[in-house]
């Protein structure tokens, strides 16, 4: 599978939370993981679909709408293909 856009879903978990005023230690215990772990999500561009639903979830922001619109954009050069 070709790898489309450039979402970078931990880098945008980390500045949701600095918006919303929470700190890392916090989600870490919202979502049941270890600091360290967290800062380790924060690093990676993408995550699993359950480990997303959790953080979303938790921080009450829904992180898959970053996702929606790369695939909204991707279909947009598709439509009449086949």
């Amino acid at each position: 599978m070709e790898k489309q856009g450039n979402i970078h879903i931990g880098l945008l978990i980390r500045e949701q939370l600095k918006a919303d005023q929470r700190s890392a230690s916090w989600l870490a215990r919202e979502i049941g993981c270890s600091r360290n772990h967290l800062y380790k999500v924060f690093r990676k561009p993408s995550l699993d679909g359950e480990l997303l639903l959790c953080i979303s979830l938790a921080m009450k922001f829904n992180f898959f709408q970053y996702y929606t619109a790369e695939f909204l954009e991707g279909m947009k050069g598709r439509v009449g293909e086949n």
